[in-house]
């Protein structure tokens, strides 16, 4: 007996069919929640490690930071100034002779002439051939007119610098102009052999006078003075006014008169001092 088709005994193959579709569906859905879960957590993650570092590293910050601010606070500073004048003990000048000749071999004769003489007074002097420094120099000298250059000789230049310890003998070396006819006499100054013996000294006024006018400000602010914490200085010296006089250079003129003078030495101190309560 034949069999008889009806559609109730085909649905079990469809609702078969359905259910894979849907099953299928449902596994791809939820495939795809769990990637975005997934991205989620890891943006949640970064953001809880930026936070997290942000936290630390603010925290070593104010580690750091605690008390130094007070600490930088709790300090003064004071300016302190110290002089010392001293008598200057050294001249020091410039001697010399220049002349010129066609022949450069007389040129340089005739200077050394005169220059032997003079260094040979300046040794009877008492000057030390340590204080001397001598500048020698020979070369060609020219006429230029209307685009002609025309030799007129060799000049030479010797001079040389003095350092006068005895001040008494200054007006008798700027006095061997006159008598040996050296031309050149320039640059003469007064100063302190030993400067920085007086700075020592002009530091230590500097420093107490610092002091004075922190104790001063601290008493004033009701605190106390705990340490030195910085210093710096500055310092000068100011030259002398010196006075000159002289009738003429030439001998028939009498010497100058020189003052040597005096010298101030100057140390400016800028000092800062931790401070604390009382």
């Amino acid at each position: 007996m034949p069999k008889i088709k009806t559609g109730a005994a085909e649905a079990p193959e469809e609702i078969r069919e359905i259910s894979a579709r849907e099953r299928q569906h449902y596994c791809c859905g939820a495939g795809f929640g769990k990637k975005i879960i997934m991205t989620l957590l890891g943006v949640l993650i970064v953001y809880a490690i930026f936070f997290l570092g942000t936290v630390v590293r603010n925290n070593i910050r104010k580690y750091n930071f605690i008390g130094k601010a007070d600490k930088m606070e709790r300090t003064i500073s004071v300016n302190g100034y110290g002089k010392v004048t001293g008598s200057n003990n050294l001249a020091v000048t410039t001697i010399g002779f220049s002349n010129a000749d066609k022949d450069i071999a007389l040129a340089q004769q005739a200077n050394k002439k005169v220059m032997d003489a003079a260094l040979a007074e300046l040794k009877k002097l008492g000057v030390d051939e340590k204080d001397l420094q001598s500048d020698y120099s020979v070369y060609p000298e020219y006429d230029y007119t209307e685009k002609v250059k025309q030799f007129k000789g060799y000049r030479v230049s010797h001079n040389v610098t003095v350092k006068i310890r005895d001040l008494t003998k200054v007006d008798k070396v700027l006095g061997l102009a006159g008598k040996y006819g050296v031309n050149e006499i320039s640059g003469l100054t007064f100063t302190i052999d030993d400067v920085e013996s007086l700075k020592d000294q002009a530091r230590s006024k500097a420093v107490a006078d610092a002091q004075k006018r922190a104790q001063v400000l601290a008493q004033s602010l009701g605190v106390k003075l705990v340490a030195m914490i910085s210093y710096y200085e500055s310092s000068g010296d100011y030259l002398p006014l010196m006075k000159y006089g002289a009738e003429g250079m030439g001998g028939g003129g009498m010497m100058p008169e020189v003052a040597s003078g005096s010298k101030d030495v100057v140390v400016n101190a800028s000092v800062t001092y931790e401070i604390a309560p009382r």
